[in-house]
């Protein structure tokens, strides 16, 4: 890591509390570029994504199972710094022994033994650890391909792809990282099956979305928002907005 990047992000950091302080929460900074880029974004699920996905549901189950255990495994390398930086000692030990088991016996994490073991492998990143320590979200915006986001969770997620993820690590900086193998294919390549995962899990939730939204954009924000929230409070009642599209 350089000074140079690690003073640029110390400065963002220090940028993003001193605006939090005074920012309202949730307020939209460029609502006209963020409605643009939603329809892009839109257009880009019609005919890409969402194609690609039901494509991917025709798969046999045992199959969609285990991509979606192996995605969920390698963002468990994400959890467990963010699981420290919060003080949750039990739960960076619990996706720690999760990771470790999944990959070995559980093969490479097609497999998820953890489960089964009692081991809880609750998400985290840097948004949600930032919102922990009262980090208001800030502007909410809309950003192509990768969706909604406020000025919080985006540097949080800078942060987490150049310092705290692991994978991300032995893959986007490769060179970086002497003695360990990998490449952006490797990273790009799950974050696309992660993707694709997901839609696919929620076709029937986003179809309903879009039937019964009156304004969609308004309802991806509001949900997207609430969905951040919970997971800031690790809120039982609702474990993840966007797998209850339709509730």
């Amino acid at each position: 890591m350089s000074y140079k990047k690690l003073y640029l992000l110390v400065c963002s950091f220090l940028m993003v509390f001193a605006y939090s302080a005074s920012a309202e929460t949730d307020k939209e900074c460029f609502e006209k570029v963020s409605r643009g880029i939603f329809k892009f974004n839109q257009g880009f699920d019609n005919i890409i994504l969402e194609p690609v996905a039901k494509v991917y549901n025709k798969l046999p189950e045992p199959v969609r199972k285990g991509t979606g255990n192996f995605t969920s495994n390698i963002a468990t390398l994400l959890s467990i710094p963010n699981h420290i930086l919060q003080g949750e000692v039990r739960l960076a030990g619990h996706a720690t022994g999760s990771f470790l088991i999944n990959s070995t016996i559980g093969v490479l994490g097609f497999g998820n033994p953890a489960s089964l073991m009692g081991l809880e492998n609750q998400k985290e990143d840097l948004g949600q650890t930032l919102g922990s320590y009262g980090v208001k979200g800030g502007c909410y915006f809309v950003m192509p391909i990768l969706g909604p986001t406020t000025v919080r969770d985006t540097l949080g997620m800078i942060a987490d792809t150049n310092y705290l993820d692991p994978f991300a690590r032995v893959t986007w900086h490769e060179k970086e990282v002497k003695n360990i193998s990998g490449t952006k294919i490797d990273y790009v390549g799950v974050k696309a099956a992660t993707a694709v995962d997901f839609r696919g899990d929620n076709m029937t939730n986003f179809e309903s979305l879009e039937k019964n939204s009156i304004d969609l954009y308004a309802a991806t924000k509001s949900l997207y928002l609430q969905d951040r929230k919970n997971k800031i409070n690790n809120s039982s009642d609702n474990e993840d907005d966007w797998g209850n599209l339709d509730n």
